[in-house]
């Protein structure tokens, strides 16, 4: 039986945004399927709130949206990294992994 989806951990999500559109530029369909799909399956995000973190990355000037013409014909609005995105990205990144060992070390702790 597989797993069933997980929560994001909290304020993981613009990162795992700004990840998905450092790979390439893409609509907010796409940016659901990608981290779906590059998570196995394990992360399935809530359309809502996918929508208020693209809103808040956009107005804080992390992406720029464009509306453009989707594979099947549909007008969709395409998300592109902007230099600032790129740069957050790399500090999250950063701080992620530093968590990350942390919480490795504490797990280990005997």
């Amino acid at each position: 039986m597989p797993d069933k989806p997980s929560d994001l951990v909290q304020g993981t999500l613009d990162m795992l945004i700004l990840k998905t559109l450092a790979l390439e530029p893409t609509h907010g369909y796409g940016i659901s399927v990608r981290i779906e799909q590059m998570s196995k399956g394990v992360f399935r995000l809530n359309a809502g709130s996918l929508f208020l973190a693209i809103q808040r990355l956009e107005r804080d000037g992390l992406i720029d949206g464009e509306w453009k013409p989707s594979e099947n014909n549909r007008r969709a609005r395409y998300y592109t990294l902007t230099a600032k995105g790129r740069k957050r990205l790399d500090t999250e990144t950063r701080e992620w992994d530093r968590q990350v060992a942390a919480i490795g070390r504490i797990l280990e702790a005997s």
